[in-house]
């Protein structure tokens, strides 16, 4: 199974957050945003940030760095690999039946990620085969929302997914991700947007509003 940082909570672990990070970051990347999220006490979240593989990435002059999947273009909505696509969301469905056998339910797990990580959260999510707790898809665009229709699974129809980007993000456009909300409004998705006064990052009223919406998604 796919290499992971994971952070466990004081008591035993009743949920999970899988959070996946950029291009050419690695899962230590959102690690320190724990403390920041003012998650309460009492909800005992495992934190799971795993490291995407070392790949050439051909927009990068084919250098070699982590990867969720190989980028050919760098066109607003992204030319990219979709086989490496469909491979990374099969180590990511690894990590989540993994958490399930051990006693999680699957309502209980959240997908995170960031930018091309966002984008692998959301195309796992939208297919995982058993009810998820939702999605949050952070500075992101939207791979394949075309084979939306007919590669959805019907356990995740009613998900709740939630988007967040950056006014003055010029890595990922702001119009590509209200595009894949768009896209997602069309498939009639349960989906909310917030934008930052930021670029592609995250800044400290974003965190502090994940917190929020974590707690409210997760909390019995």
């Amino acid at each position: 199974m796919i290499d992971a940082v994971q952070v466990e909570p004081q008591k035993t672990a009743n949920a999970v957050v899988i959070w996946l990070h950029g291009l050419g970051a690695d899962g230590h990347d959102f690690e320190p945003v724990i403390p920041h999220l003012n998650l309460p006490s009492t909800l005992n979240i495992r934190f799971i940030f795993p490291h995407a593989p070392v790949q050439p990435v051909t927009c990068n002059n084919g250098m070699a760095m982590r990867s969720w999947y190989d980028i050919l273009e760098l066109s607003e909505l992204r030319k990219i690999n979709e086989q490496d696509l469909i491979n990374a969301t099969a180590s990511i469905d690894q990590v989540i039946e993994h958490q399930m056998q051990s006693g999680i339910p699957s309502e209980k797990i959240l997908l995170v990620g960031f930018s091309q990580g966002g984008a692998v959260a959301l195309h796992t999510g939208l297919r995982f085969s058993s009810k998820l707790a939702g999605i949050l898809a952070l500075s992101t665009y939207m791979p394949r929302a075309d084979a939306i229709p007919t590669e959805a699974a019907e356990a995740n129809r009613n998900i709740t997914i939630h988007m967040a980007h950056g006014d003055h993000d010029d890595m990922v456009t702001p119009s590509a991700s209200k595009q894949a909300f768009a896209d997602l409004k069309d498939n009639q998705y349960n989906v909310t947007w917030d934008n930052y006064s930021m670029g592609h990052e995250l800044c400290l009223q974003e965190i502090r509003d994940i917190g929020r919406w974590m707690t409210n998604l997760l909390t019995d």
